[in-house]
């Protein structure tokens, strides 16, 4: 498959700048894959598509606020900085995204509030888009810094100041560990109300930690799919996490994986036998079309935009004919897009 086969008309004004009013009633598409059907729900109708003994896996990983202003010293220039990862405690260097990038060079030094400062010490890609910065002080006091200054990261293209309220919706109701750039959008849909549904009815809510860099959202800049490269990002699932999807899997009950952060977690640790391993790295594992999936058997997931590696996923998991029928459909039944969108669960 190729990078253009993914690509379709971005529908700008079903792009969601905002969170629905309450979480778990934004709109859900339901794809049944073996009988092509489709059906038009609400996210809180999710429950009648499970029973007891089924799993549902969540990513728990918890946004930081990644998105930084400062000034260029001696110019002045406005410069964003986006903080992707942090490289060394020990010494305080990150893997940064600035904006605009053609004014910051290596040796530039940034100012921003509470004296806290950057210089440029590296490029890390040819191109230049990934720079590494190294702040000033201890690491205590950059990290209480970061949370004093920084902005909620809500993605370009909502292209809009955070708000207050974007701090505690952009964010799902189970995050923990901290550690990601991008909230992990399929799981924005729980409610804490919802999730005490599912419990009551027996389902296992397990959770995984995958935090979100730059892997999921870089562009495919090339046009055979299999050349493209994921940025790694980090990736933790405990002993009891697999215990549980492994006796699912034993039971042949249903799994389902919350989001492709979720899915490329537990893909990313399959064993022989074609269970769950306990995990603890990075991973830079890319699925696309065609792909064999070992673990979940169904999949919540949001509208993407076009030509990315999230789409991809989701074409590899329902089939291409099928999601790209869906995305039609979506945009003909004014579905809203991306992070704040809605939802769709592929059975």
């Amino acid at each position: 498959m190729r990078t253009s086969d993914f690509d379709f008309i971005s529908p700008l004004n079903l792009l969601a700048k905002f969170p629905s009013q309450e979480r778990d009633e934004s709109k859900l598409m339901v794809i049944h894959r073996k009988s092509k059907k489709f059906e038009h729900k609400l996210f809180k109708d999710l429950p009648i598509y499970f029973e007891e003994g089924d799993t549902i896996i969540v990513n728990n990983t918890k946004v930081f606020p990644a998105r930084l202003f400062g000034n260029k010293e001696k110019t002045e220039a406005k410069i964003e900085v986006f903080l992707l990862r942090e490289l060394d405690s020990n010494d305080r260097t990150w893997d940064v995204l600035v904006d605009p990038a053609r004014k910051v060079r290596v040796g530039n030094k940034l100012n921003f509030e509470y004296g806290l400062t950057g210089e440029v010490i590296d490029n890390t890609t040819s191109r230049g888009r990934i720079l590494q910065l190294h702040f000033n002080g201890t690491h205590k006091d950059l990290i209480k810094k970061i949370k004093e200054i920084g902005k909620t990261p809500l993605p370009k293209y909502i292209n809009r100041q955070p708000e207050k309220n974007d701090k505690k919706r952009y964010q799902t109701v189970y995050a923990k560990e901290e550690g990601s750039v991008a909230a992990p959008t399929a799981g924005l849909h729980f409610s804490k109300h919802l999730l005490k549904k599912l419990e009551i009815k027996g389902i296992n809510i397990v959770e995984i930690t995958l935090h979100l860099g730059l892997g999921s959202f870089l562009p495919v800049e090339v046009e055979d799919i299999s050349k493209h490269k994921m940025d790694s990002e980090k990736c933790f699932i405990n002993n009891k996490t697999c215990d549980i999807i492994n006796k699912t899997i034993e039971k042949k009950k249903r799994i389902c994986a919350v989001g492709t952060s979720s899915m490329r977690a537990i893909e990313s640790s399959v064993s022989s036998n074609k269970n769950l391993n306990p995990f603890l790295g990075w991973t830079n594992k890319f699925i696309f079309p065609p792909y064999h999936f070992n673990i979940a058997n169904s999949m919540i997931t949001n509208f993407h935009m076009p030509k990315s590696t999230l789409l991809m996923m989701t074409a590899a998991f329902a089939g291409f004919d099928i999601i790209m029928k869906a995305y039609k459909i979506a945009i003909q039944e004014k579905y809203r897009f991306y992070s704040y969108g809605d939802a769709m669960l592929i059975l």
